[in-house]
């Protein structure tokens, strides 16, 4: 159970005492999505209930009892992938940080029932992708989520399930994300190495250089440092507005027909600003 700075507000695992708030959670998704001119995998109360008699879901309420909050864990590709989906919040309780609360929790709950499938997600919305930073979500390309028709069967909900479709499935308007716990495991095996290292040197009062290699041609070379998107989330928004204008942008080239050379040179440098 978890409590926000709100007292009156508490975070915790969902359970069937909570299947009566089903049709009210669904029925802010679908007027949320509207809102937002998106929609990835419309629910129904039943769905929502279900997920809570699994105890698959995590709930914010008050505590006289007032819906505040919902999101819910899917498993995919045989339990190698996990989504933490229909995040939604009561209107009245935004702007409060219930997002942020539940995120963190559901993905606590999500690596304590899969401990070891990769966790993902497909947004269009900052605040999301922020948390998901902090959660230690790095951006990725769709090829690196999961293959489960299933899953994309979801996405025929969304307004621009045609972008999807266009691009022959490996890009959209949403940003994916995923959290792999093999790679976690390796950045945390060589921050304890480093700090090994760093003491080990601070002992001896030596400064220490970046390893380096050299080639058999005699020519010196470096491991690149991976530029970590939660240091550059500035950057990472003007991506998004100008992947936003490319996608929108060819599509309504495809329509008139025209263009087409300009369109191939913005997906050219789309490309290259994917892997930012």
């Amino acid at each position: 159970m978890t409590r926000l700075e709100n007292p009156n507000i508490i975070v915790r695992v969902a359970t069937v005492d909570d299947q009566h708030y089903g049709k009210t959670i669904t029925d802010e998704m679908e007027a949320s999505a509207k809102a937002r001119g998106t929609g990835i995998a419309k629910r129904s109360p039943e769905y929502v209930q279900h997920k809570m008699e699994e105890g698959k879901a995590v709930i914010a309420v008050t505590d006289k009892g007032e819906w505040v909050g919902f999101c819910y864990i899917e498993a995919w590709g045989h339990e190698k992938f996990v989504a933490n989906s229909g995040l939604i919040v009561n209107p009245a309780f935004r702007g409060h940080g219930v997002a942020k609360a539940i995120k963190h929790r559901v993905f606590e709950l999500s690596r304590e029932k899969y401990p070891d499938a990769k966790i993902f997600g497909l947004t269009t919305g900052l605040a999301v992708m922020k948390i998901n930073s902090e959660l230690g979500y790095e951006p990725v390309t769709y090829s690196e989520l999961t293959d489960d028709e299933e899953f994309w069967k979801g996405c025929r909900s969304c307004v621009n399930f045609d972008v999807l479709t266009s691009k022959n499935r490996k890009n959209c308007l949403c940003t994916a994300m995923l959290y792999d716990p093999v790679e976690k495991a390796k950045e945390a095996a060589e921050k304890e190495e480093a700090a090994k290292r760093a003491a080990a040197t601070q002992h001896y009062n030596v400064v220490t250089q970046p390893q380096v290699m050299v080639a058999a041609n005699g020519t010196i070379q470096q491991p690149q440092r991976k530029r970590k998107f939660s240091n550059n989330f500035k950057l990472f928004e003007r991506w998004l507005r100008f992947k936003r204008y490319v996608l929108l942008k060819s599509g309504k080239e495809k329509e008139g027909g025209s263009g087409g050379g300009a369109a191939a040179a913005s997906k050219k440098r789309f490309f290259l600003f994917n892997f930012l």
